[in-house]
């Protein structure tokens, strides 16, 4: 009998964060991070970056490193009111586990 068969959760590689070995909690961590920043920046296109270092309340070094992508030097919470500001109504939401044999079914 294998793992599917006797109703356990079976860990599958779903994104990229999973495939380069990052655990399961860390890539739906930065899986979050990295869709949030993709619409953040998507939207702050629309902006000046003088008009960004107001609305974001941080300096022109920040907006930069926001705009070209360095994601690693914001937390999930700091993009969070980032899209808050630029009035995007971030939200997270959460999904029932759901086991092979449930899939299966």
């Amino acid at each position: 009998m294998n793992l599917a068969e006797r109703g356990r959760k079976v860990r599958r590689q779903s994104n990229v964060f999973d495939a380069l070995g990052f655990s399961q909690e860390e890539a739906a961590a930065l899986t979050m991070k990295a869709e949030l920043h993709s619409k953040i920046v998507r939207i702050a296109k629309q902006f000046s970056r003088s008009e960004l270092e107001e609305m974001l309340d941080e300096p022109q070094p920040r907006v930069s490193d926001l705009l070209r992508g360095k994601i690693s030097k914001f937390s999930l919470e700091a993009l969070v009111n980032y899209a808050e500001a630029l009035h995007m109504r971030p939200e997270i939401k959460t999904h029932m586990p759901v086991t092979r044999m449930a899939a299966r079914a």
